[in-house]
């Protein structure tokens, strides 16, 4: 058996066909650790329901939908219908073909001045089958199925990717959605600041204070204000119709979205790096590429040896019509050939060469994907922890900022404080409430890339 066979890092049943038992590749793609490096502070599991547990009924709506009018996923579902329709084609290749056919023929000749017509009639059935000695048509066969499952396995990464891009884009609307309120409510403290300054300004009060300077410093916060609101409103336009796209919708901007993001689910289930590999799909479909490699690196070896062909004929000839099935015009005929391969001009030898390299890339393919997985989901676990306390010190920071901000305009009002305070504490509660929504937006965001990174399929239905 050719080295595909010791290169199979996991094997799965798919379809109901029984592959072969796990295995690693020693000193290739890499031995799982016997846990996460970061599970000090953080789970890793899969969860199956994760897009009801992030959105709710609503986010699994949309998925749904997604799953069912995506241009994109229509098309891998007709690529997978094709790979099982080649794996039927090559299959067939094991068994015999037979074929009926029928002839009917009329013939003119002269001979030493003699004149003769003749007439002949005939059906018969033909089979031809190439003895499969050396198990070669077996092997392009089970390289077919390898292909047809590698292709099921990129279609569950397509259905996957989809969800996870439409949760994206869900919440993407979601924290729009909030920005543009924020940006509404800063719309509205910039004009009232903006109303105080000239006022301030007209009675001239305060030592500090009723500069003309003063005033067009606060207009110029509340044009940067309403500046802001505009490109937040635009944001929120373009996320919309990029959900819309991804539900295979037109984008015209009518979808709904969350007004407002969701909280933070629980982390899903502890689990071991080990089981990554028999979970994620692109390792399966890595690792159904490589047996198809290997497949092919044997056939293209055994075209060296012999093929044994056998054909057979059955049927009936005779010159009339009417005793065209009769016993008494029955004809048959057996036969079989051996072809050796001697010279070929090196078409063998490049064969064998070119399978080999093809069995070697989809080794050195499947070390990358898995390295890329564990990676992955290593990436997810330690960001969500630096994002868990970020967003601790900016919800201080908000806190603080508002306290502030309450503060200088108390102080601003009662003519004891500068305006460049009571502005900058404006802008400071601002910024630290976008930047609370924004690190809200990349946790969840992140979660969802954990649960991506964990493989699994994504089940819309039950709890």
């Amino acid at each position: 058996m050719h080295s595909f066979c010791k290169s199979a890092l996991a094997a799965v049943l798919l379809g109901g066909c029984a592959l072969q038992s796990p295995a690693s590749r020693s000193g290739e793609a890499g031995s799982a650790p016997g846990a996460w490096s970061a599970t000090r502070e953080a789970k890793a599991g899969v969860d199956h329901h994760w897009v009801r547990s992030i959105g709710g009924s609503p986010l699994v709506s949309l998925v749904g939908e997604a799953q069912r009018a995506n241009p994109s996923l229509r098309a891998s579902a007709a690529r997978v219908d094709q790979a099982a329709a080649l794996a039927k084609v090559a299959g067939a290749e094991r068994f015999p073909s037979i074929g009926a056919g029928s002839q009917a023929g009329r013939q003119k000749q002269n001979f030493l001045g003699q004149t003769s017509t003749d007439n002949s009639f005939g059906v018969s059935l033909q089979a031809a089958w190439e003895v499969d000695l050396w198990g070669k048509v077996k092997d392009g066969a089970e390289a077919a199925i390898a292909d047809a499952e590698a292709q099921a396995q990129a279609d569950r990464v397509l259905r996957s990717s989809l969800a996870a891009q439409v949760s994206k884009a869900w919440l993407a609307v979601a924290e729009s959605n909030e920005q543009v309120a924020l940006a509404e409510q800063a719309v509205k403290s910039r004009e009232e600041s903006s109303t105080l300054v000239r006022e301030r300004f007209e009675r001239a009060i305060a030592e500090d204070g009723g500069s003309a300077a003063q005033v067009r410093l606060s207009e110029t916060e509340l044009a940067t204000a309403k500046a802001d609101l505009e490109r937040r409103r635009g944001e929120r336009e373009r996320a919309l119709r990029q959900l819309e796209l991804l539900l295979g919708r037109y984008p015209s901007g009518a979808v709904s979205g969350a007004a407002r993001l969701p909280k933070l689910p629980p982390a899903p289930p502890a689990g071991l790096p080990s089981e990554l590999l028999l979970r994620r799909p692109d390792i399966l479909q890595s690792e159904r590429r490589l047996a198809a490699a290997g497949r092919r690196s044997d056939q293209a070896v055994k075209a060296r040896y012999p093929s044994i062909n056998l054909t057979g004929s059955l049927g009936t000839t005779t010159d009339q019509l009417e005793k065209i099935l009769s016993s008494s015009s029955g004809v048959w005929a057996l036969g079989g050939s051996l072809t050796q391969p001697i010279f070929q001009g090196g078409r063998i030898q490049g064969g064998i060469q070119k399978a080999d390299a093809a069995e070697r890339e989809a080794v050195a393919n499947l070390q990358r994907v898995v390295l890329d997985a564990f990676g992955e989901v290593e990436q997810s676990l330690v960001t969500e922890i630096y994002l868990r306390r970020q967003e601790s010190e900016i919800a201080r920071a908000v806190e603080l900022s508002k306290d502030a901000s309450a503060r200088a305009g108390e102080e601003f009002r009662n003519g004891t404080g500068g305006v460049l305070t009571f502005l900058a504490a404006q802008n400071r509660e601002i910024e630290a409430s976008s930047s609370l929504v924004s690190v809200r937006r990349l946790l969840l965001d992140n979660r969802v890339n954990l649960h991506l990174a964990l493989g699994g399929d994504v089940v819309l239905h039950g709890p």
